[in-house]
This record gives C-alpha cells, structure tokens and sequence, in this order.
C-alpha cells in the first residue's frame, strides 16, 4: 500500500467520525434555528465561541508536542508527563476560572444565567483530560476506535438536545402532565444545548479508559523542560487561530451599528450560515487527525518526506475545490438545513457563504504548510504567523463590522487565512523546502472559484431549479475531468486499477 493509500485510509475513518458524526450534530441547526430565533442561536454561538477558547488555554499544545517527541522512542513518558501535567493544569484552571464567570456573563449580556458559562467550563475540562488519550490512539494508528467513541458522543449529545428540546419541552408547552414535562425547566433554556455536550463529554471520558489505565502520575522533569520549550508557541498558535476562527463573533456585539437585539440576531444569522462551510470543515478536521501523526512519521523514516508532502498537498487542494463546489453551486438545497422556514431572517446571511468557503481552503492549505516549523522545532515562528493573521482578523472587524456587519466577518477571515497561506509558504522553502505544484494547486483553485460565478450568472438567468442543478452537475463533472487529466499518472501510482492504461 502506498503511502498515499495509508494515509487517504486513515483520513477515511477519521472522517467517519468527523464528517458522520459531526453531520449528525449539523443536523441539530435546523432544529435548534428552528426552536430559537436568531438572539438565541446566536446566545449559543458565542458560548461555544468561549469554549474554543477555554480549550486551546487548557490544552497548552500538548497534542502536536506529544507527536514531536513521541517519535524519539520515550512514547511511554512522553504520555506520563503530558498527561500528569494537563490533569493538574485541568483542575488549576478549573477552580481559578470559577470566581471570574459571573462577570464574564455580565461582559457576554448573560447575567441571568451564569451557569451556562460553569458548564461550558466544565465540558472544556472533560474534554481537555480526554485530548491525550485521543491523540495515542492517533499515534497507535487505531482510527477505528477513534472513530467508534467520536460517534457516541455525538449521538449521546443528540439525544440529549431531542430529549430535552423536542420531547420534553414539547409536552411542557402543551401542557401535558406526563413525566417528561416535568423533566423541562424554562429557565434553563439554552442551556440543555450544553448540559448535553457535557454529557457526551463526560461519557467520551469513560469510554477512553483503556488509555487511562496505563496512565501513572509522573512527570520527566528533563523531557518537560523541552516539551515546554516546544509547545509554548502552539499555544499562542492555539489562540491566534481561535481569535481568526470565532473572535467575530464577540466583535459583532461590540461593533454592530444597531441595538445589542439586533447585533445578536446578526450574530446569529452569521454563525448558521457559517456552518454551511461544513463539507471542507469536517475535510479539514479529518485530514489533521490523520496527517499530524503521519507527517511526523514520515520525517523520520522517510528521505523521500518532501516529495510525499507535496503530492499530499495536490489531493487535498482538489478534495476542498470538491467540497467548495458542492456546496455553493446547492445553496439554494443548503439552505434548508438552516431552519428559514421558521426564522426566514437567516436567509440573508447566503452571501457570506462562498467567501467563508474559500478562506477555509486557504486554513487547510496553510494546516499543509505548517508541518515545516513542527518539524524544524521552530513553531515561534508559527506563533507569529498567526499572530499576524490575528492581527489582521481584529483590525479588519474593527474597522468594518460598523459599515458591513457580518459580511465584514467573512472578508476579515479570507485576508487573514491567505495572508497566513502566503507568509507559512514563503518561510517554510527557506527552512525546510517541499516541491508544491504551485501553478497547478493555483488552477484548481481559480477554477473553482470561476465555475462559481459562471453558475451564479446562469442561475439569475435559468428558467428553472432544475436546470440549474443540471448545470452544477456538469461544472462538477468538469472540474473532475481536469484532475483526471492532470494527475492520471498520480492516481495510477496509487493503484486505481480504472486508470490503469489498456495493454
């Protein structure tokens, strides 16, 4: 099997778990848009916009740092010390963060409810002390497993949100006396959204045991002093890209120009529409849980690294052109999963959609080209990459967010992603070259982006939906015939036995 084929395996059943599980959780959008007007949904957006944040802070860059050092043959002490170190962190922070919420809530005009921000603290914690565990069975190559408890806890957090929000709340406002009714407490509203996460989280954790049997507290004072060393800049990597990835979401209801109602109803329509970028979202998210581990193992046994980098980076730009085109030449069927049919407010927000698509691809590409400075142990650089990237995020939302709204957001998060693509690529071939087919990744790209606006003027002029999708098809079915024709004798080498020419 090439190393190709191993690693579009993994990718496989990462995705399992990331693109099924995550699409089932998609599948809560319409129900919640469709149970909450927009202030609402975007109430629930900008707490887990906190999350994201809580997360990179309490998860202080371990993962990638026990990949680095994993490789050195110390595997066993590498996760004693990771582990030991996240589990105290955990409950320091845990306790330290408690006193503060109450005013966090105030800043976030949450003060009625303090206690989503305890639970959203306490689901952050659960899955900080599973992020270790999730990463070894990465290292072990067992993306089955991985897989198998990625899924039940999504679907644990699914019943929960359908028992409480459809059944339970259902028979309380009907006014039916059975015991599920008396189970819904109005009070608490948006927060069974996240009393069901921390479930699943909480589950997730008993699931995992089996790496937490062999975990004895110990700490390689030695191998910290360098991991330390090493991780400390993934962390700051961690908040720049939570700053590029959610701090709009706190700057809509800073910098709306209207009244705090309306900047969370923009934030809300922002924030479902955002998930229309879920097809390369769950790509992306997929590829890293698989292509972390396996870079690294790569640079280590492999001379030919640079070269298997390269023809990583050609498949993964055409699989995002794919997800890209799939979804903005649907928008009119993708909208649907946004609940307009209840709260038609969220129909606007279609706009952002191909923007925040094409800044995704630029992410992935940039999550490509960021294994140079994992590898020469120089993630400082990384930190200030990002940092420039977040730079640009806050300044952009500042000074447009009061002229454009949300469409500034989406424009903010496109400069940002291909200013970090652009500065990640040129540092990268003074350290550590890799042979990109630039001039053919950047085809594929504009392409794309073409066959979009080609498929926007027809659709304006289309005397039906369904030619419309006729065309799409077709406009998909040529980007395919390109790829075939440029990367014939690529796919050939990764043993398609339908490219195989005749003899």
């Amino acid at each position: 099997m090439s190393t190709l084929s191993k690693l579009a395996g993994q990718t496989f059943w990462y995705g399992l778990s990331s693109i099924l599980g995550r699409f089932l959780n998609y599948l809560l959008t319409p129900l919640l848009t469709a149970i909450y007007a927009s202030d609402k949904y975007g109430d629930i957006s900008v707490l887990f916009a906190l999350a994201a944040f809580l997360n990179i802070l309490f998860t202080l860059g371990m993962e990638t740092t026990y990949f680095r050092f994993s490789q050195d043959g110390k595997e066993i002490s590498v996760f004693q010390t990771s582990q030991t170190v996240l589990t105290a962190t955990t409950l320091l922070l845990s306790f330290l963060l408690l006193a503060p919420l109450p005013h966090l809530a105030g800043l976030l005009r949450m003060e009625a409810h303090p206690e989503y921000l305890q639970w959203v603290l306490w689901i952050v914690a659960l899955d900080t002390l599973a992020a270790l565990p999730f990463a070894r069975l990465r290292h072990q190559g067992r993306p089955r497993l991985f897989a198998a408890i990625r899924i039940l806890n999504i679907l644990v957090n699914i019943a929960g949100v359908v028992f409480f929000l459809v059944l339970c709340k259902g028979d309380f406002e009907q006014g039916k006396n059975t015991l599920w009714a008396t189970c819904y407490n109005p009070r608490i509203d948006i927060g069974y959204v996240f009393l069901s996460n921390l479930a699943a989280s909480a589950v997730t954790l008993l699931l995992l045991q089996g790496q937490w049997r062999s975990w004895r507290p110990a700490i390689d004072r030695q191998l910290l002093g360098r991991m330390l060393a090493y991780s400390w800049p993934l962390l700051i990597v961690g908040f720049g890209g939570m700053v590029n990835e959610s701090i709009d979401r706190f700057m809509i209801l800073e910098r709306f120009a209207g009244t705090i109602d309306e900047a969370r109803s923009a934030n809300g329509v922002y924030s479902a529409n955002y998930k229309l970028a879920i097809l390369i979202v769950l790509f992306i998210q997929a590829f890293r849980l698989a292509a972390e581990p396996f870079f690294f193992r790569q640079a280590a046994d492999n001379a030919q690294a640079p070269q298997v980098y390269a023809r990583v980076m050609t498949f993964f730009v055409i699989a995002c052109c794919l997800g890209f085109l799939s979804v903005v030449l649907f928008l009119d069927i993708w909208k649907h999963f946004m609940g307009i049919r209840h709260h038609p407010e969220y129909l606007e927000g279609l706009r952002v959609v191909p923007v925040l698509m094409v800044a995704k691809i630029f992410l992935g590409i940039y999550y490509n080209l960021s294994i140079w400075y994992k590898l020469t142990d120089k993630t400082s650089t990384g930190a200030w990459i990002t940092l420039g990237g977040a730079g640009l995020t806050v300044a952009i939302n500042y000074l447009l967010i009061p002229q454009m709204g949300y469409l500034a957001c989406a424009w903010a998060t496109l400069t940002c992603y291909g200013f970090m693509m652009v500065a990640s690529y040129q540092l990268g071939q003074r350290h550590y070259p890799v042979p990109y087919a630039w001039k053919k990744l950047t085809v594929y790209i504009l392409l794309s982006i073409g066959l979009f606006l080609a498929h926007q003027a027809f659709r304006q002029a289309s005397p039906s939906q369904a030619w419309t999708h006729a065309v799409a098809l077709v406009e998909i079915l040529l980007f395919l015939a390109l790829v075939l024709a440029l990367e014939q004798k690529e796919l050939q080498k990764m043993g398609l036995p339908l490219l195989h020419p005749r003899r």
